[in-house]
């Protein structure tokens, strides 16, 4: 059975994983423009995957340092020129956290990294591959729900709407699941761009009606006054 993570166990300290859950709503809210470009899911693994070190107990010190030296590594080139950024040090360097220390539970964090500079780089079939091996591994609900998140961004930058909407469909079908709400605006904009206004149209009206105090409310109204209410 998958492992369920409580909301009060994320909460145990500012620096836990559910800091960076939130930094996605704050994304969603400040960023509404480039929402409508690539759409949440691509900055749900953007946010998350970038601040997830903290979350899991270790067992490898070196791992663990090994890991955030990548992972400076590419906070480093995301914040320099698309033109001129360097993605192949910061995958190398997961790549050795992979290959070197693969007992310890920090290597498991690794793959979704690679994924995403991957799906920078635009090689959408070698993100999918690494984000699905990373979601037969993990048995965390939290993780397989971006991990999805992530999938179907691929899956969308590809123009495969239908696979997409099948990831998405996957967390929003969850009645508690931690990135429902960026799940449902994404699904909701998948199917404005397969032509499934009408369904749409029925994914906003249910967000608003079910997410009255979410911060990501008026973006569900805005998306949904352009769908035609």
């Amino acid at each position: 059975m998958a492992k369920k993570t409580s909301r009060k166990q994320l909460l145990k300290s500012p620096d836990e994983f559910l800091t960076f859950s939130e930094k996605v709503v704050l994304y969603a809210r400040d960023h509404s423009k480039p929402f409508k470009i690539a759409g949440a899911v691509v900055a749900a693994a953007l946010v998350i995957y970038l601040g997830i070190t903290t979350y899991l107990g270790y067992v490898n010190k070196k791992g663990v340092a090994a890991y955030n030296t990548a992972y400076a590594e590419l906070v480093k080139a995301m914040g320099e020129n698309p033109e001129k950024r360097d993605l192949k040090k910061p995958e190398d360097l997961f790549r050795g956290v992979m290959e070197n220390y693969g007992s310890a539970r920090v290597s498991r964090l690794a793959p979704p990294q690679v994924a995403y500079l991957k799906f920078q780089e635009k090689k959408y079939d070698e993100a999918i591959s690494l984000y699905k091996a990373f979601l037969k591994e993990s048995q965390d609900t939290t993780y397989r729900s971006l991990a999805r998140l992530a999938v179907a961004a691929c899956y969308e930058e590809k123009g495969d709407m239908a696979a997409a909407i099948e990831e998405l469909k996957e967390i929003t079908a969850g009645p508690t699941d931690a990135f429902k709400e960026q799940a449902m605006l994404g699904l909701a904009r998948v199917y404005r761009l397969s032509n499934q206004n009408e369904k749409a149209r029925e994914v906003l009206k249910e967000f608003i009606g079910s997410f009255k105090a979410s911060p990501l409310l008026p973006l569900a109204k805005a998306y949904l006054a352009e769908y035609g209410s």
